[in-house]
């Protein structure tokens, strides 16, 4: 099967340095191996969206030179095949309809033991998916041996709220499986959903993609590029330069008279030598020598 990879945002804000190197790397990876390169909105949770996030995303990626294949799909268009999955849960014994609110489950320590699986379904309950007792593993392509026991760790986990929006860890998987996607290269920061993501797939019996985690650029005082961090955005016209210190986060070194060509140029460099990149051991990385947050930040428009 061909490669298939893809870069999935959320619209809670526009891109900042460290989703510009998780985009060029799976970006990169996909047209290393002769592949096909999607775009998925993740906007499956209103409240946390910011308007006009989504489209500035894609100019974003345009601007740096990361142009997709295929048409960009939005979760938000996509609930029909989300109940479909969770009716085929249900009704397979996977997953069960619950009332415990969090501060029930907080009393559990978070460890649902599914012990509200008979509760019938009605407007009041979310829907959680039984996980087994005990260790899944997986062989990530960055991370390595990756084990957790899912019951442990959080037990049994919701894949569509009370509020009726479908649970990130049901979207994410079945999207990837819809989507035909082979190969999943995101920052390690999700590492955790993962084996959720895994045992979700497994359940509704559909393929199951290679996963690999890079380590997620962190700033000086060693928090993770986020926008919750108050990340802002990535300046397009510092293109060259941000490129080339994405490159440099996974050991790549571009001759330095690109930095005046253009995006499209670099590019192409970085897609012939990035079969020898190397990811920095753990689940986080410094920025780049020589680069600040503030350098990576687009100006504030000037008045007229």
């Amino acid at each position: 099967m061909s490669y298939r990879g893809r870069f999935a945002p959320t619209p809670s804000g526009p891109l900042h340095f460290g989703s510009l190197v998780a985009a060029l790397a799976s970006w990169l990876e996909a047209r290393s191996c002769g592949g096909t390169w999607l775009v998925r909105i993740d906007d499956l949770d209103p409240p946390r969206e910011v308007p006009g996030a989504a489209d500035r995303i894609l100019r974003q990626l345009e601007a740096f030179g990361l142009h997709w294949d295929e048409t960009v799909r939005y979760q938000s268009q996509r609930s029909d095949a989300y109940q479909a999955a969770v009716t085929q849960l249900v009704d397979s014994g996977h997953a069960f309809h619950c009332r415990l609110t969090r501060k029930e489950l907080a009393s559990l320590n978070h460890c649902h033991p599914g012990i509200s699986a008979a509760v019938a379904a009605d407007a009041d309950t979310a829907v959680r998916l039984h996980v087994p007792d005990r260790q899944l593993c997986y062989s990530d392509n960055i991370q390595g041996h990756v084990c957790n026991n899912l019951h442990r760790d959080g037990g049994a986990f919701v894949i569509r709220r009370r509020d009726g929006l479908f649970g990130y860890q049901l979207a994410c998987a079945l999207d990837d499986a819809d989507e035909a996607i082979t190969h999943v290269l995101r920052g390690a920061d999700l590492l955790g959903s993962t084996l959720r993501q895994r045992w979700l797939l497994e359940c509704l019996k559909r393929p199951i993609p290679d996963y690999a985690h890079l380590p997620v650029v962190s700033s000086g005082r060693n928090v993770k590029l986020s926008k919750s961090a108050g990340s802002n955005a990535l300046d397009p016209n510092r293109a060259n330069q941000l490129l080339s210190a994405a490159l440099s986060c996974m050991g790549l070194q571009p001759p330095a008279d690109l930095q005046s060509t253009s995006p499209a140029a670099l590019l192409a460099w970085a897609t012939t030598h990035y079969p020898e990149h190397q990811w920095p051991p753990g689940h986080q990385q410094p920025l780049p020598d020589g680069l600040n947050v503030e350098d990576t930040v687009e100006p504030p428009p000037q008045p007229t």
